[in-house]
Parts: structure tokens; C-alpha cells; sequence
């Protein structure tokens, strides 16, 4: 029998210490080390396919392109660079009941020409099946496996042989060659690498779900991003109904595009045209909305900025902000107030993003500017209007990336003018049959916005 050895690892990093911390020296977290058994059984380790290949010159190696597996989903195949890689290891992130099994079994039931096996380790076959019948059973061939056992699963693995192997999550998995228990470092790094093999060595596509923390990151080491070939974020608020995927890592793409999806009761609906959704066309004109030419990754679409500005009831105003980052907003208030001449300094001023989106785009800013001044004045904004720029300390408009596709994006939807930086004048010549209207400082921003028809 093996002697039995413990070390500690940090929950944040996966940094070994022979000894308990206070502070991590490597994250710098405090209080984020614990005991874990590093060994204490013996064995060799779990067969995961054939044996290793032998060192090739580069010059004999072929650079063609590999075929990807068509997913039948546009917004995946676009956030993924066209669809699954044979042999990646695809890590999918997101906080608890945002839908991440419901896209991994809607995938993998979606798939006609590619067998599937959901492994799971924290639901039963039955509420899995239950899920299925809400979803709607599609075209593919699933099948559902209820495990824990890594050894196990690579034996599944090899006796079905699946287009595609899906690990609902990587958290639950326990191997038999350490004492640890399952979600620990240890045991996280060792079930990884071991699927990491049989992707490698098989061809054979594995996505693996993944917990996050409190503070937004993926639980576990850091080397689990690392290994990973693509790492997706599924992002969303619960108290709305959609949801965006975005790759924070893609090594046989990029990470600019971003899928976005509509939970609905039969599961989660692709969302082709989110300017369409995410826009209202109100059928009277009313103050404090204004529509902003945003670009996520590399996608175009428009957005609803929505400001309330009222007296402070108490002593000290309040700013509050949904979907906007709060200190960019006290900045953009504090250029209102010494740039423009707006005195905000008294008032409550509360800045909601329509949808439940987050945004970081600083085209934003002039929309966010005009939804301010138009609740401060009562003043509705144009309908026919939307903005995109950037608004600079000094008061200033200054241009953004990609703005030919944002002036294209509201010609799409209807819009009659725009609003833009007059710096950069080779941009927006394309002309997409939309009045440009240049400004360089935030007072020219509100002639435009509020001037007669």
C-alpha cells in the first residue's frame, strides 16, 4: 500500500504549497488554500487510445485545412470560427441556471450526421430525459450516460466511439488513481489532461462544462483554461430572457464574434437580427430613450439607452446604472456638468441598458449623453435618429472602430440620420442611404439631437 501524501493547493490559481498560506504568492488571494491527497494509490493510468505518434519534421507536416462538424446552429458555428474542430477541447462557462446543459443537449440532439454522448454527473437520466421532451427531440443520435467515474467514461468512450462527447461537468469527475475528493485541484487537473489525451489521441471532440466562482471566473486551476483549446462564456441576466456566447479563447478562430441567443420554454431560439429585438418602435415620442450604433466583437447591432434624471429627494443624489459601467457614467455626468453647462449635480440620475445587456462598447456614450439630456429637458429624442461615439474629457466627440458597419446596421433598421464624430472624415463616405451628422463637442450633439424636423 502507498504511503499516503497531502499537499495544498490554491482554489484560485492550483499553485502547489508544501505547507498552508495566508496569501497566495502567486494570485495573490487570501484564504483560498486547501488540503488535498496527491497520492495514496497506485495503478497505471487509464487506457485513452492509441499510442503516442512519433516527432515529424515540420517541413513533412501538411498545414491543410481540417473539415470542421457542422453544429446546425449559426450562432455557434460563428462564435467557433464555423463550427467543431475533430479532436478540440471545448470549455463552456456560466453562472448556475443560465443554460448550459440546455445548449449542450439542444447540440447535441441537433446534429444529424453525428452520434453524441452526454455525460453527466449531476442530473439523472430521467431529468435529462425531461429536458429532452421540453427541448423537442431532434434529428441527432444522443445518447445519455449517468457517470462519475473517469475510467468508466473512456471506457463508454471506446466501446460507442461518438462523433462528439459532452462532460456535464468536468467539477463532477473523479478518477480512480487519486484519493482526492471530486472538484478538487487535483482532481480537476487529472480528470482534464486525461480527456485532453483522448481528444488528442482519437480525434474525437469533447466539450466540457465548467462552474464559475463568485467572482465570474471559471472554478478550478488556471491551467483548465490553458489546456483547453476554446473557452465559452455564457453570459446573461436571469431576470431577462437572452443570453450571449462569446469565446474568451479560440485557437482555431477569433474571439470578435458573439452568438446570441432567446431562452424561451422549448429552449434556447438563435437570434439572427438582434437590433430588431432589442429596439422598440413606441408609437408616441418619449423622453429620456435614445438608440445607440454599437459593434460586440464583430457584430453590429443597436441598442436602447434608457434615463430617468429627476430632483434628489434626499440629500445626496443618486446614480444608479444596469447594464453600464457606473463610472463611466459619473464621468460622462461630470463632462455634462463642466463641459456643457448642464447642472446634474443635484439631481438623481439612473441609466438602464433595454434587454439586459451588458455593454462596453464607448460608442455608447453619446446615446447615454443624449438619454440624460433628453430626460433632463423633457425632451424626447427623434426616433429617426441614433448615435455612435465616444465622449472624451475634455467634451469632445471622438470616432469609433468599425463605423461604416454601424452606419450600415441603422440604414438596415429604418433610420433616417446618424450621429458620428466629425473627426475621421474618410469614415462613414459609403453613404448606406442614411443622413451622417458630424459633431465635435457635446453641445453640437444637442442641436442635433433636439432641433426642429
Amino acid at each position: 500500500m502507498a504511503k499516503t501524501k497531502t499537499a495544498y493547493f490554491c482554489r484560485n490559481c492550483g499553485i502547489e504549497s508544501s505547507k498552508w498560506v495566508g496569501r497566495c504568492p502567486s494570485c495573490g488571494e487570501w484564504n483560498t488554500y486547501t488540503e488535498e491527497v496527491i497520492s495514496g494509490k497506485t495503478g497505471k493510468p487509464a487506457k485513452t487510445g492509441k499510442k503516442g505518434s512519433p516527432p515529424v519534421l515540420v517541413a513533412e507536416i501538411t498545414a491543410e485545412e481540417q473539415p470542421r462538424i457542422n453544429t446546425h446552429s449559426t450562432e455557434l458555428n460563428r462564435v467557433l470560427g464555423g463550427g467543431i474542430v475533430p479532436g478540440s477541447v471545448i470549455l463552456i462557462g456560466g453562472e448556475p441556471g443560465i443554460g448550459k446543459s440546455t445548449l449542450a443537449l439542444q447540440i447535441a440532439m441537433q446534429m444529424p450526421h453525428t452520434s453524441s454522448l452526454y455525460i453527466s454527473g449531476e442530473e439523472s437520466s430521467r431529468q435529462i430525459k425531461l429536458r429532452a421532451d421540453r427541448l423537442g427531440h431532434g434529428k441527432g443520435k444522443c445518447y445519455i450516460l449517468c457517470e462519475t467515474n473517469l475510467e468508466s467514461v473512456f471506457n463508454q468512450l471506446d466501446q460507442l466511439k461518438p462523433g462528439l462527447a459532452i462532460i456535464d461537468s468536468i467539477q463532477t469527475m473523479q478518477s480512480d488513481l487519486l484519493d482526492s475528493p471530486a472538484g478538487s485541484v487535483p482532481q480537476i487537473k487529472e480528470c482534464a489532461a486525461g480527456l485532453l489525451r483522448f481528444a488528442k489521441e482519437s480525434g474525437t471532440p469533447v466539450a466540457m462544462i465548467g462552474h464559475i466562482t463568485k467572482e465570474g471566473g471559471l472554478a478550478g486551476p488556471k491551467v483548465l483554461e490553458h489546456i483547453v483549446d476554446v473557452v465559452l462564456q455564457f453570459e446573461g441576466d436571469h431576470n431577462h430572457m437572452y443570453r450571449v456566447l462569446r469565446a474568451s479563447k479560440n485557437r482555431f478562430g477569433s474571439t470578435s464574434d458573439l452568438g446570441l441567443y432567446e431562452m424561451r420554454d422549448n429552449g434556447l431560439a438563435e437570434v439572427s437580427n438582434p437590433s430588431e429585438i432589442l429596439i422598440t418602435r413606441h408609437e408616441e415620442e418619449m423622453s429620456g430613450i435614445a438608440i445607440s450604433a454599437m459593434v460586440d466583437g464583430a457584430r453590429p447591432f443597436l441598442i436602447e439607452i434608457q434615463a430617468l434624471v429627476s430632483t434628489a429627494a434626499y440629500g445626496t443624489p443618486q446614480r444608479s446604472s444596469t447594464g453600464f459601467d457606473l463610472r463611466r457614467l459619473s464621468m460622462l455626468l461630470a463632462v455634462l456638468e463642466k463641459r456643457a453647462g448642464f447642472r446634474l449635480s443635484a439631481k438623481d440620475v439612473f441609466l438602464n441598458v433595454a434587454g439586459g445587456l451588458k455593454v462596453t462598447d464607448p460608442a455608447a456614450d453619446l446615446a447615454v449623453i443624449g438619454a440624460i439630456l433628453s430626460s433632463d429637458t423633457d425632451i424626447p429624442v427623434r426616433q429617426d435618429i441614433c448615435l455612435a461615439g465616444e465622449v472624451g474629457l475634455s467634451g469632445e466627440i471622438r470616432p469609433v472602430s468599425r463605423l461604416d458597419q454601424r452606419i450600415a446596421e441603422a440604414a438596415k433598421m429604418g433610420f433616417k440620420k446618424i450621429i458620428i464624430s466629425s473627426s475621421g472624415r474618410t469614415a462613414g463616405k459609403k453613404g448606406h442611404g442614411i443622413e451622417i451628422l458630424r459633431a465635435g463637442k457635446v453641445e453640437q450633439v444637442f442641436r442635433n439631437l433636439f432641433s426642429p424636423k
